[in-house]
């Protein structure tokens, strides 16, 4: 993929070229065309600077707006499921299943630290980690299939209609395709 300040640089070459071939720029210096990508450089990291700040927030202000997300989602969805008092239950179930671990999320190795291990002691990290991950997830789906079994079939199709996006096959938050392969490629026939 070509960043932004490649794509500036690039501009630059072949905009100067253009000109120095039409006979615009043909007594100039060569030396100001060489200077031009440079401040074109320079302007393209200012302004790419705002964007860098934007991705660095606050790991509690991200988790603290991910959180309200989140809530705000499940508000909707119990609003639109139209949940009767016997299914409160089932539904407290669900939503405590669903919640991120309590705590914050065990620090990740230094990589320098991951470096000096093993390939083996690598791999048995990962596997560790796998195996976290695997029985969060196994929680979570028996607690959604118990909160679904008690849900009328009307309620089901609500509940199917408004969690589709929630890592079906268009993948992570609904990216993808209509067909869930990559944006602007032809649907599978089948």
């Amino acid at each position: 993929m070509i960043s932004l300040r490649q794509r500036i640089v690039w501009a630059s070459l072949l905009g100067s070229a253009a000109l120095a071939s039409s006979g615009a720029f043909a007594q100039a210096p060569a030396a100001p065309t060489a200077a031009a990508p440079t401040a074109a450089v320079a302007q393209a990291d200012n302004a790419a600077a705002p964007k860098a700040q934007h991705k660095r927030m606050d790991p509690a202000k991200r988790m603290e707006r991910m959180q309200e997300h989140r809530a705000k989602r499940l508000a909707a969805l119990k609003e639109k499921l139209k949940l009767n008092a016997g299914q409160e239950g089932a539904w407290s179930t669900f939503t405590a299943a669903s919640q991120p671990p309590a705590g914050a999320r065990p620090p990740r190795m230094d990589r320098a630290e991951f470096a000096k291990l093993t390939t083996p002691e690598r791999l048995e990290r990962m596997q560790a980690r796998q195996a976290e991950r695997s029985a969060m997830f196994a929680k979570r789906a028996d607690a959604t299939k118990t909160f679904y079994a008690t849900l009328t079939p009307e309620q089901q199709k609500t509940f199917d209609a408004e969690t589709a996006h929630f890592g079906g096959p268009r993948g992570h938050h609904g990216r993808g395709g209509p067909d869930g392969g990559p944006r602007g490629a032809a649907p599978a026939k089948g």
